[in-house]
């Protein structure tokens, strides 16, 4: 592996879309007492599932630390493309933690090592110390042979952009220019960074994300792309629900934005759960706060929303909640993927520890 201080952009290399081809995708064990209660059972078993599904079409590697190693292992003994990786980490957001891979005309793949602080540093970060997770992508560029651009100087997490691999990147104010990420730059500047970065030529800028999310409103939550031009957006036709101007908002820019390449948007509205998704009591009691921890509260509503998605190369892995709307964002995905199985995992034991499938998933494209 080497750290390359260049630009990605300046040497021909994109962030390629992620229904692009993988090599595969990377995910941690999840054992944070904060994150996951009951020590976790729950989650792990949620986690297995996901990883068994995205395991159908491509490889999959599992991080976990030393003392929680072989309890992965143990997990996927049967799962051949499964393979459990020795790094530790502070949580299991490997969508946050680990690299964003970008890719060049010769079929060349390479990680970018942000900085990650915890989703807002010392300004309103979730945890207090998050020194492994900072230094998780680089290990996993080298555990995976790629090489790794250093951008240490600017905070940014993988659950925040969205690329189409043909120029066109999406974002949310709320998120990457939240005074935890990059306070010192102005908006034209971190865009500038997002175009030399991942080589993109636009950044269409959306207002919110998902209400109550508490990553300051990823772009993960709230819209994706499925296809060039063409993106599902969390929505609510109640107008009774705070999400009901957040997903309006963002409406509002895509019905009059283009793409980098000068096409209109299709916008497919993909429901958010008709009943929100709240902790219980019992969930509550399961949990292990730390000292500088965000914690949370019986009855506060999370950030449960079907665009959190991953595309793996056979499949769609689409959270489920238990709620009418299950059905809908399945058929939904399903006529949107028709070349791809959509698998529906149940994804409370996910949400309950603050964000879902596409959080805990970062895919790796396929080189040549």
């Amino acid at each position: 592996m080497q750290i390359r201080s260049t630009i990605p952009a300046a040497e021909g290399f994109r962030m390629p879309a992620e229904y692009e081809p993988h090599r595969g995708c990377m995910m941690i064990w999840p054992v944070r007492p904060g994150s996951w209660p009951y020590g976790g059972a729950e989650a792990q078993g949620a986690f297995i599932q996901v990883a068994q599904a995205i395991a159908d079409s491509e490889e999959v590697w599992m991080l976990a630390g030393p003392e929680h190693l072989a309890q992965a292992q143990a997990a996927f003994a049967q799962d051949e493309k499964i393979h459990v990786l020795s790094i530790p980490t502070d949580d299991a957001w490997a969508r946050d933690v680990g690299p964003t891979c970008v890719v060049n005309e010769a079929g060349q793949v390479r990680g970018i090592d942000w900085q990650f602080n915890a989703w807002g540093g010392s300004f309103d970060g979730l945890y207090a110390h998050w020194e492994q997770d900072n230094a998780a992508a680089r290990a996993i560029c080298e555990a995976l042979g790629l090489d790794c651009y250093d951008a240490q100087h600017f905070v940014l997490e993988g659950g925040s952009i969205h690329s189409d691999g043909e120029g066109t990147l999406l974002v949310t104010e709320a998120c990457l220019l939240s005074g935890g990420r990059n306070p010192q730059l102005t908006k034209e500047e971190i865009e500038a960074q997002l175009k030399q970065y991942l080589g993109v030529e636009k950044v269409i800028w959306l207002p919110r994300g998902i209400w109550g999310d508490e990553t300051n409103e990823h772009v993960d939550n709230i819209c994706a792309f499925v296809g060039p031009a063409e993106v599902v957006l969390a929505w609510t036709d109640d107008e009774t629900d705070p999400q009901w101007e957040l997903s309006n908002a963002s409406f509002r820019v895509l019905e009059t934005e283009t793409d980098a390449k000068g096409r209109p948007f299709t916008v497919h509205k993909l429901p958010i759960p008709k009943k929100p998704v709240c902790i219980t009591q019992q969930e509550l009691d399961g949990f292990v706060f730390e000292e500088g921890e965000d914690q949370r509260a019986a009855g506060e509503r999370l950030a449960a929303s079907y665009v959190n998605f991953y595309i793996s190369n056979g499949g769609v892995i689409l959270p489920q909640f238990g709620d009418e709307n299950d059905a809908v964002a399945v058929e939904l995905l399903g006529r949107l993927f028709p070349g791809r199985k959509v698998w529906p995992i149940p994804a409370r034991p996910i949400i309950v520890g603050g964000g879902n499938i596409h959080c805990i998933t970062q895919q790796i494209p396929a080189g040549r």
